[in-house]
Formats: structure tokens, sequence, C-alpha cells
């Protein structure tokens, strides 16, 4: 069993704490303006990166500012390549400007819940992080169709787990439109994490044990107890002893 996981978190996004999270993780998930952020705030996301030594990457959605890119919009494969490949080439740009080499790529919201089922949008994605940079790292949700396109291409490719998500008899994501899909308590989050990482496995809505693979875990930083959950998170990661880097 592996000694070391990845903890990234969902950045530039608006938040007020984000620089209190950001020397808790290890990696750093940047909006790319079409789902929140701009080129002021990516900045600004990236200059903290780079002061904490936490991973950039690029966090491409569904062009939806209005939903958060959390409602699946109807795009064809090739204007999903197309948008995905617009947002990493405009953060890989201002990253590139301040001296930051892009680590990562992860789908936000809508766009990386589709992809994680749907072969045609997941190839969408693949193809054009593939053709920017065919070295970064794809984020994805573990055991889903995200991965199965990464390896069809030999690209890089982390089994991405959620502490603040509940699973569902499939492994997949339990909707936000249901009411346990949100896991609000700091205990639940950080023993979901634990059993992911000690047992490879996480325990589905109805009770029962998923396989699971964890290379990385997600925290999402517009939680109300995104700092909470960070600084508790990290230290149940490291006393188990699990070493948190990128």
């Amino acid at each position: 069993m592996k000694s070391f996981v990845d903890l990234n978190c969902d950045m530039g996004e608006g938040m007020p704490h984000e620089e209190t999270i950001m020397p808790l993780i290890s990696s750093a998930n940047i909006a790319c303006g079409e789902h929140a952020g701009d080129e002021s705030t990516m900045s600004k996301t990236i200059a903290l990166a780079r002061k904490y030594n936490v991973a950039v990457g690029a966090h491409p959605s569904y062009p939806d500012r209005i939903h958060f890119g959390r409602v699946s919009i109807p795009m064809s494969e090739e204007e999903i390549y197309a948008c995905v490949y617009k947002q990493i080439s405009k953060i890989n740009e201002i990253a590139s400007d301040m001296g930051v080499k892009l680590h990562h790529v992860k789908p936000h919201g809508a766009l990386y819940n589709d992809a994680a089922i749907n072969p045609v949008i997941a190839a969408a994605i693949a193809r054009a992080i593939e053709d920017f940079d065919s070295s970064l790292i794809i984020y994805g949700l573990a055991n889903s169709i995200s991965k199965q396109e990464a390896e069809k291409r030999g690209m890089p490719f982390y089994n991405e787990v959620f502490a603040d998500r509940t699973y569902t008899e499939k492994g997949l994501l339990t909707p936000r439109s249901s009411p346990n899909a949100l896991i609000e308590k700091e205990e639940e989050a950080v023993n979901q994490v634990l059993h992911m990482l000690q047992y490879q496995s996480v325990i589905s809505n109805s009770g029962n044990s998923i396989p699971i693979v964890a290379d990385t875990i997600c925290l999402h930083g517009d939680g109300p107890h995104a700092v909470q959950f960070a600084k508790a998170l990290r230290n149940a990661i490291e006393s188990i002893p699990f070493q948190i880097k990128s």
C-alpha cells in the first residue's frame, strides 16, 4: 500500500478563505473563467499556490456562470473539446507569465460528472488535454470512464475521491439534488477518507463496500466548513501516517 496521497481543492471561485486553505493542500484546481473567476482571480490564486508550493491545475467547466457550472449543457464533442482547450490555454498563459507550470486538469461540476459516465464527453476532454500537453495529469472520478479514456491515450490519471460527498452503489457521486449528497459533519468526512485510504473502498449510501482507488482527495473550497475540514483531514491523513504531496 502506498504511503502518500494528494489533497486537492477547487480554488479561484471567489471564496474568502482561500489563503487559509492553500497551505493545507498539495494541489489547487483553479477556475478558468467559465463557471467562476477571471484573469485577475487566476493570477492571484496562482500566486498563492506558488507561495505555498502547491501544484497548479486548470479547472475547466461548461460555459455556465449562472449555475456555477453545475448544470449539464448540451454540446457536441467538438464544442466540448474547444471549450476545454480554450480554458486550459487561458490559465496556462497566465501561469507561464508567472513562471509556473501547469500540473493537471480537473473538469468542474457537471462537466466532471458527465465525463465520468459519458464516453463522448470523456473523449473530448481527454483529447483536448492531450493535444494541449499530454504530460498533464487528468484528475477524474475513480474507476470512471474518464479513467478509461486517459488510459487509452497513455495519459497520466489520478483517481479522485471525495471527502465531503457520498457515493452510490455504482461508485458514482450522489447527485447534489439528493438530500444525502453532501457530508457536512467533520467526523464523517474524516472517517470516509481514512476508510478509503486504509481499505481501498468506500461505503455507499446503502451501506455496501465499493472498491475504490484514492490517488487524490478533493475538498470543496466553497463549502461552509472548508477550512475546518481541510485542517481535520490533513491532521488525520498524516496520523495514519500518509504523506500529503502532489
